[in-house]
Parts: C-alpha cells; structure tokens; sequence
C-alpha cells in the first residue's frame, strides 16, 4: 500500500496551533520548529511506512501538553513507555481512556492512593486521568509512543525531544515537583537543579509484573504536602 506523502511542516504548524490553547506552543515552539523535531517526526513516519505500528495514535502524542495548562503547572510525573498495546494508550502517562479497563501499572497507582491518601477507604477511579492533568500534573512518559508489543523501542526518537522538555521546565520556574518512575525516568534526573523537588519511585509496572505491592514512596501525599506549603490547601491535587 502507497502511502500518501505527508507535509512536515503543516503538521508542526497544525501541532502549534493544537498547544496554543494550554500555553505550551510558546515553550516547544522552538524545539517543534527545528531539525531535531523533523527528524523525530520523520522517524514515526518512516515505522509507519514500513507497516511497523506504534501507540498511542499520532493524534494523541502530545495530550500530556493539550490538556495540562502551563498556567497550572505543578507536577510534573514522568513514566517509562506508553502501554505497548493497541488501542490502550492515550497520551497521558498511566491513563487509558481508550478502553476504560484499569491496566495493572495503573491499578497499582489506584491501591497506592486508596491506601495511603484515603487510608484504604475504597474509592471509584477513572482510568482516564484527564482529571489529573486539567489540575496541574503534566503526565509524561520518557518516550512519547513505542511500537507495538515492543517496549524502549523508541527512546532514541524521543530522547532529544525529553531533553528539551526537561531543560525548559527547569529554567522556567522554581519549585516545581518531578516524580520519576523507573530507571529510565531517573536517567532524566540530571537536568533538573536543585530549586525544584524530586521524588523516586520504582515504576508500578515491575510491581505488577512481579505480583508485588508497589512502594510509592508516599509520593501522592508528599506532593500535596509541598503544594500546601508553597499555595495553601486550596491548590492540592485531589487524587
């Protein structure tokens, strides 16, 4: 099958246009509109050419930055892959509205809340954590799609990208809070200075994977912890 040429620069115009609206296109405008992004983009197309299929859907790669405004920012979590199954991945770190079935990585996250924030009070979770987002929790994975059943498969097309990401975030603003989840999220560590607050967690995944309670670190309530000391309580997350 011949697939249709495709105009690089109308779709980074057309992904401008898209993160205007939360603020970002002013942050990643550099970036979008330089080599390094072409080469990124080029990359998705040429796997995709090649019948090789990724997650999520291009049109969902960047709702991490459509749907948390910079106005809001506050939290920043970052994660490993996007879940390497089709159809189940949506552009948010962890979330999975595309098929409002609770993944085991997410599943953890939801016992960790249950148990250390509503002291295991049992509560409804919603899979799709557009929620989160719309709150201030920029919901990245280290890299922003991966081929199908293939996990780390697209590292290097994101690692540039990431790296812009990261250094932007850390020069904007001070204070900010950065969760990072597994080893190739803490790999990002080093581009975030010490007027920011990081926290470390294992990724929930390997606990599932394991069958094991995952250790969060405390982390959903160490967050609004800070966000209390610095705004008031008015501004917490409400998980």
């Amino acid at each position: 099958m011949i697939q249709q040429a495709v105009n690089l620069e109308e779709v980074k115009e057309k992904l401008i246009e898209r993160l205007t609206p939360s603020g970002w296109a002013n942050k990643l405008r550099g970036f979008i509109k330089g080599q390094d992004f072409t080469k990124t983009l080029q990359a998705l197309l040429d796997e995709r050419d090649a019948g090789k299929r990724f997650t999520p859907p291009l049109k969902q790669v960047f709702r991490a930055f459509e749907e948390c405004p910079v106005n809001k920012l506050k939290v920043i979590i970052v994660g490993q892959d996007p879940y390497p199954y089709f159809g189940v991945a949506d552009g948010l770190a962890f979330s999975c509205s595309n098929t409002n079935k609770v993944q085991p990585s997410l599943q953890n996250i939801f016992h960790a809340i249950e148990h250390t924030v509503y002291q295991d009070f049992p509560t409804y979770q919603d899979p799709n954590l557009t929620r989160w987002a719309k709150q201030g929790v920029l919901l990245l994975n280290s890299a922003l799609t991966c081929q199908v059943d293939k996990i780390g498969s697209h590292y290097h097309i994101w690692k540039d990208f990431m790296a812009y990401v990261m250094d932007i975030l850390n020069y904007t603003d001070t204070g900010m809070i950065f969760v990072l989840m597994g080893k190739q999220a803490q790999e990002l560590e080093g581009f975030i200075g010490e007027h920011h607050y990081v926290i470390k967690t294992s990724h929930p995944a390997s606990a599932a994977y394991k069958k094991e309670t995952w250790d969060c670190n405390d982390m959903f309530n160490e967050i609004n912890k800070i966000i209390i000391g610095q705004n008031g309580k008015e501004f917490q997350i409400n998980w």
